[in-house]
């Protein structure tokens, strides 16, 4: 699902060659079908379990953006020379890449390149989100990020996100007790990598979303089209990547590059 910031946000779903906005389908009773397709996002061939949220095997065993530094960027081996892609990490990971807060009913920190917010904070389901870091690479944001671990999770619970929208956080403060937090670490790292490659920002704006939930559940059940191929239901709100049915809820971006057919009725 595409997501954009408005007040609430706004989620539209790509089928094909049809774009189908998704808020003005809450409220309503759909359908959801896995007509038993599977298609790699990179190469195109048929598969029958898909990897990486669309791959197939080969792509995902040979692929840069499958490697295992796009989930653990501190571990980043392009500077060894061990790169899958240089011409996809210069593209990817050697950009300007900024480290944030967000809370998604409890707080996180993560990375994403500026050209990814605020979508990376919507498909997270974040109701606040501040950017803390600006550094020159992903590995440089993967090691900030690293050291923030020790303080702050970077996972979110994706059932208590999708039972509301959690209380309000002081982003604010919680910047600076983490900040204050790794200095130590944060200058070790500075001298080594440079004071320019990771520079913090106390004077980052919080950005707040409110998602088009018309009502939460009180016990999350997630759906999975390979074992269930049919969902129904009345749609009840999107948050993240999730679609809220009073039946159960199911996460979109896992079934990336699923062949199916969403149908409704008033």
């Amino acid at each position: 699902m595409q997501a954009r910031a408005g007040e609430p946000v706004e989620y539209g779903l790509t089928l094909g060659d049809h774009h189908q906005p998704m808020n003005e389908l809450i409220g309503k009773s759909i359908q959801l079908e896995f007509i038993g397709k599977i298609q790699c996002q990179a190469c195109g061939r048929e598969t029958k379990k898909s990897f990486s949220q669309g791959y197939c095997y080969p792509c995902f065993q040979s692929l840069a953006e499958c490697d295992l530094c796009v989930m653990s960027p501190e571990r980043c081996h392009h500077h060894l020379g061990t790169c899958r892609d240089n011409d996809f990490a210069e593209r990817f990971c050697m950009q300007q890449h900024h480290v944030y807060l967000a809370n998604t009913t409890a707080l996180k920190v993560g990375i994403t390149r500026h050209e990814n917010l605020p979508t990376r904070w919507l498909d997270q389901g974040a109701t606040q989100a501040m950017v803390i870091m600006n550094t020159t690479s992903r590995r440089a944001a993967g090691l900030v990020e690293h050291a923030l671990k020790a303080h702050v999770s970077d996972r979110t619970s994706w059932q208590r996100m999708l039972k509301g929208p959690g209380d309000k956080i002081d982003l604010v403060e919680a910047r600076d007790q983490l900040l204050g937090a790794i200095t130590a670490r944060l200058n070790a790292l500075q001298q080594v990598h440079g004071i320019t490659a990771m520079q913090p920002v106390f004077d980052g704006k919080p950005f707040e979303f409110n998602f088009p939930v018309e009502a939460y559940p009180e016990k999350v059940k997630s759906h999975n089209l390979d074992k269930t191929p049919l969902l129904e239901g009345t749609l009840m709100g999107i948050k993240a990547q999730y679609l809220i049915l009073d039946t159960a809820v199911i996460n979109l971006r896992k079934y990336t590059s699923y062949q199916v057919s969403l149908s409704w009725r008033d």
